[in-house]
């Protein structure tokens, strides 16, 4: 199994990652990093919690110099996700002399504007960014590398037009690395659109059903009974940190008041909070002060707490990707996560759909949790993206940034 330094990671940033107390890379980084540190264009399929960050966060501080403006760029899809990306790549970007900055809504333009002025790598949701190109604090003229993250969800929440404007912006030799949980349909074209001659590569994580996750779907008559089926769960004595998903801003904070009236503690988590307000929730859900946080699909993207150990679904999920991101996030690290969905008479259809595609027909008929899934190994594999078409130039494009990356990786040996 190739280390960090095998990959052909920097002295500098393998001491940094160590200290962190990583050693080895994940099967999505030891898949990536190579072609990323060889300057091509990358399509990378990856589910959340893979360790993607990393993968695109490591090639991007080992190869961008500091100093020279913006030159790293990573767009993320909500405030949460570009804080924790930011919170990743700190330490490791600090050994290098590079500074990050986040740029995204919700908190005052000036303390941001300043950071980003400074930064050699900016990590942004696409309107704050947009914002804050308009005002001129800074340009995309000197972006080497161009990192889109959770692309999928970026085309669900709307920013394409946004994206597509930002993209326009940077330099057409930049390199692009493209990470998104599939890259089919409008993803697959929006890749297409944005990347050159790209390596792609396919991490496939464990299937949720082979992940040790207890699914289970509970059959409710009306919503006051989903409510009292959620407030027996959450006092079960067994459980510990514990996603509750809805669908609208209204309805987690609804559900928040009518728990308190039960005498059990959640917080919410939405749009409509404040950046301040979303923090201190998720705080204090990772220091274990309260077990439950309820959260809408959208200020939920990006979360990644430890010992989830129950995701309720209260509203069940539009589509089949989004169960299988909302369920995803417990049942991690070789832990046990139990995932349950209540469903009403007339979201039986939908429901049922969605559970059999997912190969759980017979937990959705028996309606109360099932049993233990087959357990099955994660698998990961690569290959090719159509070539580029003829007469294209980003084959030399992509040549120099090769030989541009392995000067500057000759020198840091020195």
């Amino acid at each position: 199994m190739k280390s960090f330094a095998d990959l052909g990671i920097s002295t500098s940033v393998v001491d940094a990652l160590s200290q962190r107390g990583i050693e080895q890379p994940f099967p999505v980084q030891r898949l990536v990093i190579e072609d990323a540190l060889d300057g091509n264009d990358l399509l990378v399929q990856s589910p959340t919690g893979s360790g993607k960050t990393l993968a695109f966060g490591i090639p991007m501080v080992d190869c961008i110099e500091p100093g020279d403006g913006v030159a790293g760029l990573i767009l993320a899809p909500t405030r949460e996700l570009a804080s924790q990306i930011v919170d990743e790549l700190s330490s490791i970007a600090a050994t290098r002399g590079l500074r990050v900055a986040a740029v995204y809504g919700g908190v005052g333009f000036g303390p941001q504007s300043a950071a980003a002025r400074r930064a050699d790598i900016v990590v942004a949701c696409p309107g704050r960014l947009e914002d804050l190109l308009n005002r001129g604090v800074f340009t995309l003229d000197d972006v080497e590398i161009l990192v889109l993250d959770e692309a999928d969800r970026m085309l669900d929440m709307g920013f394409k037009p946004a994206v597509d404007r930002i993209v326009a912006k940077t330099p057409s030799d930049r390199q692009t690395l493209f990470f998104s949980a599939t890259l089919e349909g409008a993803t697959g074209k929006l890749a297409a659109a944005y990347t050159h001659q790209a390596r792609r590569h396919t991490h496939e994580a464990a299937e949720e059903r082979g992940r040790d996750i207890a699914h289970s779907f509970v059959h409710v008559e009306s919503q006051s009974a989903k409510f009292d089926h959620l407030a027996l769960q959450l006092r079960d004595v067994e459980r510990g940190r514990t996603l509750v998903f809805v669908r609208t801003k209204r309805g987690a904070d609804r559900l928040v008041k009518r728990l308190r009236g039960r005498e059990l503690e959640a917080v919410a988590m939405h749009g409509d909070k404040s950046q301040g307000q979303r923090e201190r929730a998720l705080a204090r859900f990772e220091r274990g002060e309260i077990d439950t946080l309820i959260a809408t699909d959208v200020a939920a993207r990006g979360i990644d707490v430890a010992d989830v150990t129950h995701v309720i679904n209260f509203d069940i999920p539009g589509d089949q990707d989004s169960y299988v991101h909302r369920i995803g996030r417990t049942g991690r690290a070789g832990n046990r996560g139990t995932g349950i969905s209540f469903v009403l008479a007339d979201q039986a259809g939908e429901m049922g759909k969605i559970a059999r595609d997912l190969g759980l027909s017979r937990e959705f008929e028996m309606g109360r949790p099932g049993g233990r899934p087959d357990g099955e190994t994660a698998t990961a594999s690569t290959k090719p993206a159509k070539p580029g078409k003829p007469g294209d130039d980003s084959s030399s494009a992509s040549q120099r940034r090769r030989r541009r990356r392995r000067r500057a990786r000759s020198k840091a040996a020195v």
